[in-house]
């Protein structure tokens, strides 16, 4: 506690464009900056804000003030530099402060409560225990435990149903907690403070020694700009062991006793690489995602705040960890669009980790196969180093890419007689198949074959797709669900057909075509159930099931030594796409799930299927690789000033009536075309005019120059939230849009 000045500056969860004065506690005295206080913030009693600085008087007259109720905390809970981070996010994607703020702490953090007791995080075999488990998944844990040691096995990087057992392992007296002390222990890792890493029959081994050329290279140049703030760009063909630079650079990072902070895209990256790491690091890793229930989030925070865990892996929300000793960012698949919020609080996790990582002095590596034009420009510029991959590790080599012209045959479900002999040949041959489709369902249309109307969505501009495994059409836009009828709702027909695929669909052809092998599917719908996903993983990485069936959730990141057959079932719909990065990201998607084929000893094949074999971005794609197609792409963009060559903002507008939002939008339009230098267009309907019972419109912003788009939004974007007509309409600015959708 320290003595108060006359005004507390407080961030409160609110769309305020700044922190709220409040006057002191009674009792005079006032948490340090960063600390949680209790506030009445309009008609809330007990609002949880967070101290954000001190002022000596308020513009406000002092009976206009209102008191904070108590403090949560005895000194600063929130660093000054997350603070300074959320700050700068804040005013970068004009979003309240104070909101921000709450979006990106943890659950248990923005209640009015104290912070409760810290619970285990880690834990080991009990000691004398002669409990012999009879379950399978049971003697695995139990072996987990054991191998874990003293330092003990991870509580966040337990699927759902490892965390049941762990319960009654516990009740049994046959696992226990870590004791706290070990693991705060300031000597961690324990095994580096001795020595090198041991390596096979405990002898010394280094991890450099076991990396190619190019991974060594890589990892030198990283290893030598620890202390001070370098971007990297590792830029990797699929399986080239961007994953080995990574550890190999986080083994001299844990060997100064600092942190690392790994971020990746999907949730579904998250348990692989969290066993991963704790095999070859031989410490406990920590996870960081919205799976996790509210008390392991806040233990991981708590641990990364008090510098006891060295190295956290999580998704883009694990940006706003606090650090102690922080001394190392990596974001995977920094391509990823998933890397952006779409929603509320819209930051690029890509963008601030790299801001974050110029602030606190620490490199930063950016880690894909194919890179963001985004980050591929910063290299032109020099403002990143590229670190180059050419070459997959190990005996593996590039997969053989064919295309199959579809045109004019007769297709199965979508599944060409080519395709389906390729993979009869690969399962002839004890390999494993992934057939790649980015649509989940039975079918995206229902029709009636009578008067041809298709079923739409009552709350949506959106056909329903037809779910045939629960006997439910849903809309994958707002979520509607209603059973499918037996008539056709406009004409009582009793003539309903499902037309197009889905991944349920290729499911059953493919099931009566191999019958009696192994299919697994991997779509949303069949990873709806908590921990379902990790299981589905691992069944999908030990071979058992012979044929994939996914959507992008198996596009990335997933190394199946068995795979070597992609079939990509319809690239078409990502080469006409209205997005103007819609190019760019086919052939991200392409590269990315072609690159599962092959990783191990055998030879990978990859088809793609399509109706425009010659299309000149496929085959700029297919001939010059994903380098060659984004040279190109980017020479394009720099010559009609689009993004990374331009600055674009997104203003939505939607209500529940068409004219308020187009109205609001058009009153923005002539706000903003006072602006120098500032292209407007619209406000036009959103490609999707109606979702969930709401008109959609939308307002483009484009700046040759992003200070010039910036400025125009300090200065106008507050006109606009003032306007008469925003009271009726729900508005949101997406700045550096990622989706025009």
């Amino acid at each position: 506690m320290t003595e108060a000045p006359a005004i507390v500056k407080v961030l409160v969860p609110a769309p305020f464009a700044g922190a709220l004065d409040y006057l002191p506690p009674k009792d005079g005295r006032v948490p340090a900056v960063g600390a949680r206080v209790i506030v009445p913030l309009g008609k809330r009693k007990n609002a949880v804000g967070v101290v954000g600085g001190y002022a000596e008087r308020s513009e406000w007259p002092a009976n206009r003030l209102r008191r904070i109720n108590a403090a949560l905390d005895d000194g600063a809970l929130i660093p000054g530099e997350l603070l300074a981070l959320v700050d700068f996010a804040a005013r970068y994607y004009h979003y309240p402060p104070g909101a921000a703020l709450a979006a990106v702490l943890p659950a248990a953090l923005r209640r009015p409560r104290p912070l409760p007791e810290e619970a285990p995080e880690y834990f080991r075999k009990a000691e004398g225990s002669d409990y012999q488990p009879r379950a399978e998944a049971v003697i695995e844990l139990v072996e987990r435990l054991r191998a874990a040691g003293d330092a003990g096995l991870a509580v966040a990087a337990l699927e759902a149903g490892d965390r049941a057992r762990l319960r009654r392992l516990l009740a049994r007296g046959a696992a226990e907690p870590v004791p706290a002390r070990a693991m705060k222990d300031p000597s961690w890792p324990r095994k580096l403070a001795s020595g090198p890493i041991p390596g096979e029959g405990g002898q010394p081994a280094s991890r450099v020694a076991r990396l190619n050329p190019e991974q060594h290279a890589a990892s030198e140049s990283i290893a030598a700009a620890l202390g001070q703030y370098a971007s990297f760009l590792l830029e990797g063909v699929t399986g080239s062991g961007k994953t080995e630079v990574y550890l190999s650079a986080i083994d001299e990072v844990l060997a100064r006793r600092l942190q690392t902070l790994v971020i990746v895209p999907e949730i579904a990256l998250t348990p692989q690489l969290v066993a991963r790491f704790e095999a070859a690091l031989g410490i406990p890793i920590s996870a960081y995602h919205s799976g996790l229930a509210d008390g392991e989030r806040l233990r991981v925070w708590r641990s990364a705040a008090a510098g006891e865990a060295p190295v956290v892996i999580g998704t883009r929300s694990a940006l706003f960890l606090p650090l102690a000793r922080p001394g190392l960012l990596v974001l995977d698949e920094e391509h990823d669009t998933s890397l952006k919020q779409e929603d509320g609080f819209r930051y690029h996790a890509r963008d601030l980790a790299v801001y974050r990582a110029q602030k606190l002095a620490v490199p930063i590596v950016l880690g894909s196969a194919t890179p963001s034009f985004e980050s591929l420009a910063n290299v032109k510029a020099g403002r990143y180093r590229q670190l180059k991959l050419t070459e997959r590790a190990g005996e593996a080599n590039p997969p053989a890419i064919k295309r199959i012209d579809v045109r004019g045959q007769r297709l199965e479900a979508g599944l060409s007689n080519a395709l389906l002999d390729a993979v009869g040949r690969h399962l002839e041959a004890g390999d494993q198949v992934l057939v790649f489709l980015n649509r989940r369902g039975f079918a995206p249309v229902v029709l009636c074959n009578a008067c041809g109307e298709p079923l739409e969505c009552s709350r949506c501009s959106a056909r329903l797709t037809w779910h045939r495994r629960r006997g439910r059409l849903i809309c994958h836009h707002c979520g509607a669900e209603r059973p499918l009828p037996t008539a056709c709702p406009g004409c009582g027909a009793g003539e309903l057909v499902g037309l197009g695929k889905g991944t349920e669909r290729l499911e059953d052809v493919l099931g009566e075509r191999f019958p009696g092998v192994k299919i697994l599917r991997v779509d949303r719908d069949s990873t709806r159930r908590r921990g379902s996903l990790g299981e589905l993983m691992r069944e999908a990485a030990s071979g058992k099931a012979r044929i994939l069936i996914g959507t992008q959730m198996l596009a990335k990141g997933h190394d199946f030594k068995a795979l070597t057959l992609v079939a990509v079932v319809d690239v078409d719909q990502g080469l006409y796409g209205a997005d103007f990065r819609a190019a760019e990201r086919m052939a991200q998607l392409i590269t990315q799930v072609s690159g599962r084929a092959g990783r191990g000893a055998r030879a990978g094949e990859v088809l793609i299927q399509t109706r425009h074999p010659d299309h000149p971005l496929l085959l700029e794609l297919l001939q010059r690789g994903y380098a060659g197609f984004a040279d190109r792409a980017l020479a394009e963009r720099e010559a009609s000033g689009l993004p990374p060559y331009g600055a674009l903002a997104l203003i939505r507008a939607e209500a529940a009536n068409e004219a308020a939002p187009r109205n609001l939008l058009a009153g923005a339009a002539k706000l903003f075309r006072a602006a120098p230098r500032l292209r407007v267009l619209g406000p036009a309907p959103a490609p999707m005019l109606r979702r969930a019972g709401r008109y959609r419109y939308q307002l483009l912003l484009e700046g040759r120059e992003r200070k010039t788009l910036q400025a125009a939004l300090t200065r106008h974007y507050p006109q606009v939230l003032e306007l008469p007509a925003a009271r009726r309409v729900r508005i949101a600015l997406d700045v550096d849009p990622a989706d025009l959708s």
